[in-house]
């Protein structure tokens, strides 16, 4: 039996979403703070589900017509994700900052957690080509009632996706209850960055 529009948006979009990825560690890094998560989750789905809804409307092809905007959103985002990766570097060196963390502590304000959430969103280029162009044209193939499906399937799996990292985190508290987690946890997040800023780059 073929699987309906919902539920092929929905393995497409979760195994998108899924990859390892600037937004997902900062996700995954509030939740084990527990600091601004509903927040940090909130700005995720949102943006996801605003990028979801540009592809299946078409934008995808305006994208891929304006060559220049992907250039742009190349630079910024491999500058900001590169910075990223330099301040998680920074943190785990520094033992007392990570023993600050492994005993709850808060480390950013909720503006600093909003802007970071809203440009790891829309400074990575990789969003508008993976969610815009790709799920929009995929979405396009499914014609008629199908492409609204296919795209609520996709918005579905980001929602359960986001919440269940930010949410979830903190079941991997204990583990994280030592500052030597925490500095392998950053010194991870960084190279990452990193390496995710130099394939924007290359």
């Amino acid at each position: 039996m073929e699987l309906s529009p919902l539920l092929r948006g929905a393995g497409l979009g979760a195994s998108l979403i899924m990859a390892i990825g600037a937004q997902n560690a900062f996700v995954l890094r509030q939740g084990l703070l527990r600091a601004h998560v509903p927040l940090v989750v909130g700005v995720c789905v949102a943006g996801d589900v605003l990028l979801i809804a540009a592809g299946v409307a078409g934008m995808g092809q305006l994208i891929t017509k304006l060559p220049w905007l992907v250039l742009v959103t190349t630079w910024c985002g491999a500058a900001y994700v590169a910075w990223f990766g330099v301040t998680s570097l920074l943190r785990a060196l520094r033992p007392a900052r990570a023993a600050l963390e492994a005993a709850g502590g808060r480390e950013a304000s909720s503006g600093r957690a909003l802007r970071t959430a809203l440009a790891l969103t829309f400074l990575n280029p990789h969003v508008y080509l993976d969610t815009v162009v790709l799920l929009g044209s995929v979405a396009a193939r499914e014609g008629g009632h199908g492409a609204p499906l296919f795209g609520a399937g996709a918005a579905v799996a980001s929602c359960a996706w986001f919440s269940s990292l930010g949410f979830g985190a903190r079941y991997l508290a204990p583990l994280f209850a030592r500052p030597l987690a925490w500095r392998i946890l950053d010194g991870i997040i960084g190279l990452v960055m990193l390496a995710l800023a130099v394939s924007l780059l290359v």
